[in-house]
């Protein structure tokens, strides 16, 4: 939790030096993904040796504005047009063979 606490400070510093507004900044993409792993020896008594290995991994984070919301107008419904096969359909009965 650490990590992606400085992550996100190094995340806003950033937007800071762009000149975006930091109180608008949204999280829209997080991605943890494993890293090759770091491979290193421990020595033991009676002269064994031992794997010590760690497990590092990528983050991938993308920060965006939050752009502010403007409400649609109310479009007027304009009439359907159709065509005359289509209106020759909707005069047909349901289920009419005659």
């Amino acid at each position: 939790a650490k990590i992606l606490l400085g992550l996100l400070r190094n995340a806003e510093s950033n937007a800071e030096f762009k000149n975006l507004d930091t109180e608008n900044l949204t999280i829209t993409h997080i991605q943890v993904s494993m890293a090759q792993q770091g491979r290193r020896r421990t020595f033991r008594a009676h002269g064994r040796v031992n794997a010590y290995m760690n497990c590092p991994c990528h983050v991938e984070m993308l920060l965006e504005e939050k752009e502010e919301s403007v409400e649609k107008p109310a479009e007027e419904t304009k009439a359907k047009k159709f065509t005359k096969k289509q209106l020759a359909k909707r005069r047909l009965k349901v289920g009419g063979d005659q």
